[in-house]
């Protein structure tokens, strides 16, 4: 029967209910010569299997229970997760006398309290551990350590931690993993550092000390942490690739990056997203392009992931041509029916300047998310289409999705392109309804609305008598109204308070600079540029591109960030004497036939 009962644990930890059970069959005729170990064996194949309901039948016509016996019924409400379920069995396994509970029936509860994340629940088997004096076991410890973090309490559990007087690998992963997971970047390698005197990191550590220094953008300690991977043979493993990649990227090294990813022996598709994220992170988009480009080339297995990332690299010089391309692969792949996906598809056509074909997306979206909304009214708002912001905003709320401070943003634009002041109040006011606080963006374009309309002694009052800060956007916006008006009085009140929160500032000098110059008042203009100048301040350089084929050419006025400059310089210079020689000889023609016409009127 001892075999009988080695068997019976093997299917569960095989997860093969269909095997185990003519061994079942088997136990139950021969139930006069079954032993509890046979008994326990079958209750631990079901709660493993997920076969909860199997499991607790044959628990409950057990007429002997050991530890074993509950807390495999402990482990199959775990697995299936029916954690309220785990704890009224651990409630009874309590009253039990004597009572039946060890190390392993508090790590199985404590692994519900993380699931469920409650806190009160971490708390009160915390309190039981004490009482029964299981706190010295080092598996519970770290259970009640992992327990915590789950729960959101990484004060409880460092002071699990510190009051363990045994330690274990488990227990410095846990703390090591939980700061990051709590975002204590800094406590997480401090930790990192400490436990080299006491154990050897596994794979497990190392990822996450370097997740660490990928958020801290640590990149000296990362370094150091690459190199211990290497010495302790870990740089090979699945998540130390990908965490070594992931932290040269997030420190802007894409070389080493790249360097990384070309050693791996296996590349998956977390290493691919990686890669991608790293470029668009960086800004190099082109070069995200590129590597997608030849992922799907070489026939690589694309996954939903990777094209959210590469969508999520677009830019507004970004080609057209290659969007439509990558929306055919999510298509082929039959992501296009993925929210996260369509959602970065809409972006994609938007930031190409492709409304039409970013709400076709929209449209054939079976489930809409808050993001889906947004963008496609924030698009509407920006293109002047002030009825269509409107209609898609009803649509929101009768759909049942909340607006968002980003939804009443557009919203309040297109009321500005509209000139829909008492709409735009309204919309203000009722922010506070959905539990929303305004942003200096909001008031900006209130501002904005006033200073379009002519109403800029309003909209100088309003920005007075906010008590928001700074206002840097606030008075952007009022000398901007000011500069169509040309009312000189308000604009150098705005640009001189624009100044004073914002020295650095570029558009106070440019926009103030542009009121003289429309009114004709040169030298106060050549005032400003002066001290445009002395300041050091320099008027952001404005681009303009041209997508040929599937490539994007930028250009910008002295400057040579084309590739090709030179070569374009010296063709444009040719033109330039080809079109000079063509006028000089078209105004000595049009020379000689005046002369030709006087002569004739004269004889």
């Amino acid at each position: 029967m001892r075999n009988l009962a080695t068997l019976i644990s093997q299917c569960g930890r095989d997860a093969n209910y269909r095997l185990g059970e003519p061994f079942h069959a088997f136990a139950i005729k021969s139930a006069n010569r079954c032993t509890l170990d046979v008994w326990n064996a079958i209750i631990f194949m079901y709660s493993k299997c997920g076969l909860l309901e199997s499991a607790v039948k044959l628990f409950e016509r057990m007429p002997l229970r050991d530890s074993f016996s509950w807390n495999s019924l402990l482990l199959g409400c775990l697995v299936k997760r029916e954690y309220e379920f785990a704890f009224v069995y651990f409630k009874e396994m309590y009253s039990v006398k004597p009572c039946p509970c060890d190390s392993t029936t508090l790590t199985t509860i404590l692994s519900c309290c993380a699931e469920m994340e409650s806190l009160s629940s971490c708390a009160m088997v915390h309190a039981f551990i004490l009482k029964n004096g299981f706190e010295s076991e080092v598996p519970v410890g770290n259970a009640m350590v992992t327990s915590y973090f789950q729960c959101g309490s990484s004060v409880s559990a460092r002071k699990v931690f510190d009051t363990m007087s045994e330690r274990n690998l488990i227990t410095w992963t846990a703390m090591v993993s939980g700061m990051v997971q709590s975002e204590s970047f800094k406590e997480s390698l401090v930790l990192f550092k400490d436990m080299q005197s006491y154990v050897k990191a596994n794979y497990m550590t190392y990822s996450s000390a370097l997740t660490a220094c990928s958020r801290l953008q640590a990149l000296e300690e990362g370094c150091q942490i690459h190199g211990l991977t290497v010495k302790s043979g870990f740089e090979h493993y699945l998540h130390v690739e990908s965490a070594l990649m992931g932290m040269y990227s997030k420190c802007g090294s894409m070389e080493d990056t790249l360097q990384v990813f070309k050693v791996c022996k296996e590349i998956d598709d977390v290493s691919a997203t990686v890669i991608l994220a790293g470029f668009a992170q960086n800004e190099l988009e082109e070069k995200a392009f590129k590597f997608f480009a030849e992922l799907v080339n070489s026939g690589f297995e694309i996954e939903a992931e990777m094209v959210s990332t590469v969508l999520g690299a677009f830019g507004s010089t970004a080609p057209f041509a290659l969007g439509r391309q990558i929306h055919a692969v999510a298509a082929k792949r039959r992501f296009a029916s993925s929210t996260y996906i369509c959602n970065g598809l809409i972006n994609m056509y938007l930031k190409c300047g492709e409304l039409n074909d970013a709400f076709k997306v929209f449209r054939c979206m079976s489930s809409k998310t808050q993001v889906s909304w947004n963008s496609m009214i924030l698009a509407f708002a920006r293109h002047g289409h002030a009825s269509q912001v409107f209609d898609l905003y009803k649509s929101m709320i009768d759909e049942g999705t909340e607006p968002t401070d980003v939804t009443f943003l557009s919203l309040l634009q297109a009321c500005s392109h509209t000139g829909s002041y008492r709409m735009a109040m309204e919309l203000l006011d009722s922010m506070w309804s959905y539990r929303i606080t305004p942003r200096i963006e909001h008031y900006a374009c209130i501002v904005d609305m006033l200073g379009r309309a002519g109403f800029l002694n309003d909209a100088k009052a309003f920005i007075e008598n906010l008590s928001c800060e700074p206002k840097v956007l606030l008075w952007q916006a009022l000398l901007g109204a000011c500069n169509i008006h040309g009312n000189i009085e308000i604009g150098k009140y705005a640009a001189e308070q624009l100044v004073s929160v914002a020295p650095d500032s570029a558009a106070a000098y440019v926009l103030l600079g542009n009121i003289y110059s429309a009114e004709g008042r040169w030298v106060e203009k050549g005032r400003v540029r002066n001290k445009m100048k002395m300041m050091g301040v320099k008027k952001d350089t404005g681009v303009s591109w041209i997508e040929i084929g599937k490539e994007t050419h930028a250009f910008a006025v002295d400057s040579l960030i084309h590739p090709d400059a030179e070569v374009i310089i010296e063709v444009i210079t040719q033109l330039t004497a080809i079109a000079n020689d063509r006028i000089i000889m078209m105004d000595a023609d049009l020379i000689n036939y005046d002369l030709k016409y006087e002569m004739s009127l004269l004889f």
